[in-house]
């Protein structure tokens, strides 16, 4: 099925709610990285939490960056989204080091944890011309889900539940996708305790995910009977923000002098962009005129 998210109020439960599913996106994602499983559970969850962000956060030309850096092997986790336009959402990820197996853990899971280790959760709301707004706070316990409620609820004082998985195996991605379900402002700490209740009855999204649930079946699974208001379909995909002229800007911000090095040392210079993996080759005379220019 095709990636989407689907956003949605249920002023009963005092709860507005995002569920995602982004199996082809973190296909993608895994595909161009050759991500090994645990790492593919790692860097999935993230992305599908910066969409789930972007979803119920972000407008017109803002991004949300997520940056999660631990000390297991995993090295840096991070993923970007933002608006492409009103009915569209893009995402990107990466980890530092893609070729990541840990055995599966106690409860038959991927051991994202243990892969992430100790460390802190850094989201950035920026947008075109303006001042990023840069959160940062210690992970709760490397499970991702559990550190964007917790960073919601500690620094944007947003009483939230989320929900993350990713199936994941040696051959490619089965199932991915999220839920993001927050208490409505005013709402007291009893619907905080009924959302928590009916997240803990959920069986795991990727199951779900699995045996061919769709957004609208996730936003189900978590709201039962509830009536849904504000109902908004958004397509997800795949994209990146690299380009050979934002490339020209970073080789040209290493200085006259070492771009001048350059050019005398090889023939051939390469930038391989982190997130895409896309390469972007320089001769040793495009290196010269692109000095020359600027």
């Amino acid at each position: 099925m095709p990636d989407t998210i689907l956003a949605a109020t249920a002023p009963g439960a005092a709860i507005a709610v995002a569920a995602a599913i982004t199996t082809e996106l973190v296909a993608e994602i895994r595909d161009r990285h050759d991500l090994w499983p645990t790492a593919s559970a790692a860097v999935g969850r993230l992305t599908t939490g910066a969409v789930l962000f972007a979803a119920t956060n972000l407008k017109g030309n803002e991004r949300i960056s997520l940056q999660i850096a631990g000390n297991g092997p995993l090295g840096t986790v991070a993923a970007d989204s933002w608006l492409l336009d009103e009915r569209t959402i893009a995402a990107r990820g990466y980890a530092r080091n893609a070729q990541v197996e840990l055995p599966i853990d106690a409860r038959g899971k991927f051991n994202v944890a243990g892969a992430i280790g100790e460390g802190s959760l850094h989201v950035t709301r920026s947008s075109e011309g303006g001042q990023p707004y840069v959160g940062v706070v210690p992970l709760a316990s490397g499970e991702i889900a559990e550190d964007l409620a917790h960073y919601l609820g500690q620094s944007e004082q947003t009483p939230s539940v989320v929900a993350l998985g990713v199936l994941a195996n040696p051959d490619g991605i089965v199932a991915a996708g999220g839920i993001l379900a927050q208490v409505l402002p005013g709402a007291g700490e009893a619907a905080l305790l009924a959302l928590e209740r009916r997240a803990l009855a959920m069986p795991p999204v990727t199951q779900l995910i699995a045996e061919g649930a769709d957004a609208a079946a996730l936003l189900r699974a978590l709201t039962g009977e509830e009536e849904l208001r504000s109902y908004r379909s958004i397509d997800v995909r795949f994209a990146c923000r690299c380009s050979r002229a934002k490339v020209e800007s970073v080789l040209l911000g290493l200085g006259a002098e070492e771009l001048l090095a350059l050019t005398r040392e090889r023939e051939l210079t390469e930038a391989v962009c982190e997130y895409c993996k896309t390469r972007y080759a320089f001769t040793s005379e495009e290196l010269q005129q692109l000095l020359e220019r600027n």
